[in-house]
Formats: C-alpha cells, sequence, structure tokens
C-alpha cells in the first residue's frame, strides 16, 4: 500500500516543550532553513506512522496567533495558507492557564486541532493534576498526556493526530469562545455581510475573518483590499463602523475586550480543569533561582560558567584534536612518499593540507562550545543569563531581551544579527547590530586556540575566556557611546519569562549542538579550501625568486654527511643519526619556504601593510592572514599555516612551533588575540548588517569602528606590555 501523506505543525508557547517533542519525534531527520521571506529559522521532518508518511513542522514558539512579532506572522500565515491535516498544540500542562490563549485563538482557526499536555510530570511534581477528559469535552478537542524528555506519550500522540486527520466531522467546531452579547452580535452582523460579499474569495473561515477585522488585524485587511477590491472595501466599511460602536459601548478598542473575554473563558476553563492538592511541595526552579539569579552572587556564578565553558573547551577538546593533528600528519607523510616533486605537490602538501588541516584540527573544540551553549538552553539557564546582564545592558540604554542576540554571537554573528528582528525598538535594534561584532564568534575561537595553546599553555582557558569578556565590556562601552550621542533614546522595558529548569537530553542536545556546528565543516570544503589555495598561489609565486643561497646544495651536503656517519656507526646509533639528519634537513627547507615566501606576491603585499601592523607586534605574515580573514575568521589559521610554512611531517602543534621558531613573542600574539576579537567582521556578517539595517552607510561605519578599536586596543596592549617590561 503506497504511503498517505500527511503534513502536522507542532505548535506552542516558547518553553513548552515544542521544539524538544519534535527533535524526538524526528531525531536526525530535519530539514533546516529559514521560512520564505523571513529569517526564522524552519525546521521540518519526516516520520513513518501505520502507513502514513508524517511531515511534521515545527513552528516558531508564539504566546497568541496576534500577527505583532514576526514569528507570529510566521505560525498564523501557516496554519492559515498551507492549511496542516492537524495542529498539535504542545501545551505546558505546570502553566495551563497562560498555554491555553494560543490554543482558543487556534479554536477559532476551523482547523484540526489536537492537545499535548506536555510535561506531564513537571505539573504532577507542583502538584497540579489536569481531568483531561473534561478539558477535551469543554474544549471539543482530544487530550493527550506526554513528556517529551521522556518519549513519554508521543506515540499515542501520533496516533490520535492520523485518526483526527482520517475524520471527517473532526472540523466541525461545536464550542467556541462566547464573548459578551455585543460583541457575538456584531461578530454575526459581520460574518453574514463576509459570507455575502467574499464568499468566493474567502480563503478563511467567516467567524474568524469577522473577529480579526472587528479586531483591526491589518494583514487580513491588506489581503481583503488586494484580493477583492470593491467588495472587500465595503466589508472593511462595516467593519471600522463596528469597531466605532463597540469602542463606544465599552469605552476601550474592541480587540482589548476581546481579549480580556478570551481570558474570562481561559478562566472559567481553569476553575472547571486542574485540581490542585493540598500536599505542600517545593518549586525547585524558584529555589535555584533565589542563588543564580540574586543580586549579589548571581553574576560571578554567571561569570563562573562561561569561564568553565571555554576552560572545558581548551582542555577537554585537545585530546581529539591531538588525534586529528596525528591524523593530517600522517595523511601528510603519505603523500610525500608517494607523489612525486611537483607543483601539484607543493599545492596539495603546503596549500590544501596545511591550510584546511590546520582549521579542521579545532573541530572538537567547536562542538564542545556548542555542546555547552545547547546545555545553557536547554536547562533554561539562558533566560537567567539576560536576565542577570539587564542591569548592565541598562548602562548602555538596552535591556536584557538584547543580550540574547548577544549571546548567540558567541555561534555567529550572522544569525544574532539577524535575531534583533524581535527587538521591537528601530533604535534598540540598529544599536544591538552595531554591538554584536564584538562578541567573539566561534569563527574566532582556532586563532584564539593557536595563539594562547602556543605561548599561554596551561593558562590558555583563562586567556581566551579574558579576550571573551573585553568583547563584551566593549560593546557596552560602545553602546553607552553611541546611545549618548548618535543613537540617543529612552531605555525600554524589560519583562522576560525565566522557564522551570529541565534535566537536558542528551539526544536535543546532540541535535543542537550538530544543527549549529555544521556550518564548520562545511567551509572546509568551500570557502577556506579556496582561500587556502589563493593563499598558497600567492605565497608560491613567482617561482625564480633568488635565495641567500644555495639550499638544495646545503641539503645534499647535509644528507650525505649524515649518510657517511649512518653508514660508519653501530646499529644502535643509526637511528639517532637518522632523526639528526631529518631535523637539519627539515631546518633547511623551512628556510628555504620563508625566503620563497617573502619574495612572493604574497610577501610583496605583506610588506606593503607591514607598517599597519608594526606597531602592535605583528608581522607581515600576521598581517596577510588579518586581511585574508575579512572572508572568514577560520581562513586567518589556514593563511599562518601556508605562510609560516608549516611542516606536517614533523607531527602535532606543527603550526605552534612554527609562530615559536619564527620568533613571535607571547605579548604579540595577545595583541593579535585582541585585534582578531575586535576587528572587521566577516563577509556574511558585513552583508548582515547592510541587509538589517537596509543602509550602506551603517555598514561602512561598523567596519571603520570595529577596525579602529581594533587597532588601538591592540596597539596599547603591545606597546603598554613592552613598557611594563613583558
Amino acid at each position: 500500500m503506497n504511503k498517505k501523506q500527511l503534513t502536522i505543525a507542532l505548535a506552542g508557547n516558547p518553553n513548552s516543550g515544542k521544539t524538544t517533542t519534535f527533535n524526538v519525534l524526528t531525531g536526525t531527520r530535519q530539514k533546516v532553513g529559514n521560512w520564505p521571506g523571513v529569517t526564522v529559522e524552519k525546521k521540518e521532518g519526516r516520520i513513518g506512522k501505520d502507513g502514513y508518511d508524517l511531515r511534521i513542522v515545527d513552528l516558531p514558539g508564539t504566546y497568541s496567533l496576534t500577527p505583532f512579532s514576526i514569528e507570529e506572522i510566521v505560525a498564523r500565515d501557516f496554519l492559515l495558507d498551507e492549511r496542516p491535516d492537524v495542529v498539535i498544540d504542545i501545551i505546558d500542562a505546570s502553566n495551563l492557564e497562560r498555554s491555553l490563549y494560543l490554543a482558543t485563538q487556534m479554536r477559532e482557526l476551523d482547523c484540526k486541532v489536537l492537545f499535548a499536555l506536555n510535561m506531564a510530570d513537571v505539573a504532577q511534581a507542583r502538584g497540579i493534576k489536569i481531568d483531561a477528559q473534561k478539558l477535551s469535552a469543554l474544549l471539543n478537542v482530544p487530550v493527550v498526556f506526554t513528556v517529551g524528555n521522556k518519549q513519554k506519550g508521543l506515540d499515542e500522540l501520533l496516533a490520535q493526530a492520523i485518526a483526527l486527520a482520517r475524520d471527517d466531522d473532526a472540523g466541525v467546531v461545536h464550542r467556541k469562545v462566547q464573548y459578551s452579547k455585543d460583541i457575538e452580535a456584531a461578530i454575526g452582523e459581520l460574518q453574514a455581510q463576509v459570507e455575502n460579499d467574499l464568499d468566493a474569495w474567502l480563503p478563511y473561515g467567516s467567524r474568524w475573518t469577522a473577529i480579526k477585522l472587528l479586531e483591526n488585524d491589518d494583514i487580513l485587511k491588506t489581503r481583503i483590499t488586494d484580493g477583492v477590491g470593491a467588495q472587500g472595501q465595503a466589508v472593511l466599511a462595516s467593519a471600522e463602523k463596528l469597531r466605532q460602536h463597540l469602542t463606544t459601548r465599552f469605552d476601550d478598542d474592541p480587540e482589548i475586550v476581546m481579549t480580556d473575554e478570551r481570558y474570562g473563558f481561559i478562566t472559567g476553563i481553569i476553575k472547571e480543569v486542574p485540581i490542585i492538592t493540598s500536599q505542600q511541595r517545593v518549586d525547585f526552579s524558584r529555589s535555584i533561582d533565589l542563588v543564580l539569579t540574586n543580586r549579589f552572587i548571581g553574576f560571578p556564578i554567571f561569570i563562573f560558567f562561561i569561564w568553565a565553558m571555554f576552560q572545558l573547551t581548551f582542555t577537554l577538546g585537545d585530546y581529539p584534536m591531538q588525534w586529528l593533528e596525528s591524523g593530517i600528519s600522517g595523511i601528510h607523510g603519505l603523500l610525500a612518499r608517494l607523489l612525486p616533486e611537483s607543483l601539484l605537490k607543493d599545492l596539495l602538501l603546503n596549500g590544501v593540507l596545511a591550510g584546511v588541516g590546520s582549521v579542521i584540527v579545532f573541530l572538537p573544540n567547536i562542538l564542545i562550545l556548542f555542546f555547552c551553549i545547547a546545555l545553557f538552553e536547554d536547562t533554561g539557564y539562558m533566560s537567567r543569563a539576560a536576565f542577570l546582564m539587564d542591569r548592565i545592558m541598562h548602562l548602555i540604554g538596552l535591556h536584557g531581551k538584547s543580550f540574547i542576540p548577544m549571546l548567540m554571537g558567541f555561534g555567529c554573528n550572522v544569525p544574532a544579527i539577524m535575531a534583533t528582528r524581535t527587538l521591537e525598538s528601530e533604535k534598540d535594534r540598529l544599536l544591538t547590530i552595531l554591538i554584536t561584532p564584538f562578541m567573539s564568534c566561534s569563527a574566532k575561537l582556532p586563532v584564539y586556540l593557536v595563539l594562547a595553546g602556543t605561548f599561554f599553555a596551561a593558562r590558555a582557558g583563562t586567556v581566551i575566556f579574558a579576550v571573551y569578556v573585553t568583547g563584551i565590556i566593549l560593546s557596552v562601552v560602545t553602546g553607552r557611546l553611541f546611545r549618548s550621542t548618535l543613537l540617543k533614546g529612552m531605555d525600554a522595558p524589560f519583562v522576560m519569562e525565566l522557564p522551570p529548569y529541565r534535566v537536558p537530553m542528551l539526544k536535543s542536545l546532540l541535535i543542537h549542538m550538530w544543527d549549529r556546528s555544521k556550518l564548520f565543516p562545511r567551509k572546509m570544503g568551500g570557502i577556506i579550501l579556496v582561500g587556502s589555495v589563493i593563499v598558497w598561489a600567492l605565497s608560491a609565486f613567482p617561482r625564480d625568486v633568488a635565495f641567500s643561497r644555495d639550499f638544495q646544495a646545503d641539503i645534499d651536503r647535509v644528507s650525505k654527511a649524515y649518510q657517511l656517519k649512518i653508514d660508519a656507526a653501530a646499529a644502535i646509533d643509526r637511528e639517532q643519526f637518522q632523526a639528526d639528519r631529518d631535523r637539519a634537513v627539515r631546518q633547511l627547507e623551512r628556510a628555504r619556504n620563508a625566503e620563497q615566501v617573502a619574495g612572493s606576491y604574497m610577501g610583496q603585499l605583506g610588506r606593503l601593510f607591514a607598517p599597519v601592523f608594526e606597531p602592535l607586534g605583528i608581522d607581515w605574515r600576521g598581517g596577510v592572514a588579518l586581511i585574508s580573514g575579512f572572508v572568514a575568521k577560520e581562513i586567518v589559521v589556514s593563511t599562518l599555516a601556508v605562510l609560516y610554512a608549516v611542516d606536517r611531517a614533523s607531527g602535532g602543534d606543527a603550526l605552534a612551533r612554527a609562530l615559536k621558531t619564527a620568533g613571535m613573542e607571547p605579548l604579540a600574539a595577545l595583541s593579535m588575540m585582541v585585534f582578531v576579537l575586535l576587528y572587521l567582521p566577516c563577509l556574511a556578517t558585513v552583508a548582515a548588517i547592510r541587509r538589517e539595517t537596509g543602509s550602506t552607510g551603517w555598514m561602512v561605519f561598523g567596519i571603520a569602528y570595529n577596525t579602529s578599536v581594533a587597532w588601538g586596543l591592540a596597539f596599547v596592549v603591545y606597546q603598554g606590555g613592552k613598557l611594563l617590561g613583558y
């Protein structure tokens, strides 16, 4: 039998367990992108159940379907235009009253709705019992208890969804929100006109259309005007007349009155359904928050968690990093033995493998970083971090909600800048966009790991943490400066829900980790590979560089001299002489490669910019690497590997040894880390700034300001350190 296809939409409030349920249902069978025309993430997956091919769509979390935020617009448009076979409303069973507002709006859409009372275990722990049968009878919808993170009730949920989709009578709604007499009379009058004038065009339910017009829904009004014309104008005129009548009658806007009456309906449901046991139970989330959001110790705890995250990223990630280093060194040695001397061999070993290989070894560190961020999010601590930062954000005229995009910037600045669309104030959006690039994204982490690991060893995690904190401090200072000059305005109030703490599910953590990290390996075969080849070509040509000495003759002479020693030595000493010979040859080869690069096109370019970077303690090779980082920050590492003639045959930590051999100092390394933290964003981030601000001027200003601050602070670090004797 051919599988029948059904579309099931998952809707619900933020923090209701909707995405966890989606991840459990679909696992790795997910497709992630953006909704058409907007930057809100779209997730969908396909699974098989009882002979049906189920397309599961995870709608953005929203508290209502009133089209104010972009998430609400996306969720409502999908329900109205795509008409999924079933909508599963994921309801937080421990907070039923809040969740039912969205549920009542869904009932008015006349779509097939199924309620999943999720987190039933949390509700039970709080002493809350819900009569599912009574709730189902009152709202005329099927109700299923689930615990998404423990995979309980999900099979029954899908079975009920399939049964609901097959039931042709299920779309007939027998119980709706019953408004007051005057509201119902206005709805009935307008509904009749809608059915009479718009019936041939109307793609939505007539009652829902009437309700939304009385609520002055701008999006629906625009659709009616564009789709119907004159008849639509008559309906809109009637709706406005009825709105004025209701405003006079209630001395308030109809949408406010109708919202109040929905909550009145919900209050009646709540009185009938939940049963609170007499047993007193401890609210563990509230108890934990007494410590973690405490005004005195909450912030130091937050700082400790961030420090621990970077310390873990460096120390734990060092082991798989060494394994990858050894693997790449083995591949290098194999190719060096198998391939004959040629330009192709030089490209593969010193271009592709030196460039891409120097970056891909940091994949474990990236995975650990994103795992920690996912852990903060899934436990509920991320909201507490925004709450804690609210006081600091007010110093720059913003609020804690603006810190959420900045926290996302630790992963990647592009989605972080896109996330500013959730901010209501235009000045808040612009200010947040301008300071977000100071948040150190994961693409900069490989640079920090190379430099901090090479020159600061056991203190590397602390140094990296200090660099990240520097970015946060600079964002606060910059925000205060801009708010006082370019973007003057009043502080916006901040109210943010603090969801209950939850034990994260490993499967969900791994899915979130990979969703954020998979861009990194994609870059390996794309922009970083191309960048490495370009850097190699510029450093390998011209081929007729005039060397200071005949390196090949010196290599031959050293090889012959050691061969005589090897032939004459006892068997026990031969291995030592062979190792000494290989070391001497590699040293001569590195010196030859260094002169080759210095005389190449890349060397000429580097010397052109050398005066700019010399006061920062950065040589011309580091300067060229920083310039290449405009395309993608990971290319800084691959460029360093190519320009410093990294010898992969010598085993792990090859780039670290090359940097030390070239004479880079710890103070110069710290200066370079500060510059990488602050200077111009990557190409993708620059494009995002241009797109989100709609202004080339703000984009150019951001590039100029960031780079100026980067140079100035790096200068202070290096020259100040020199004055202090470091």
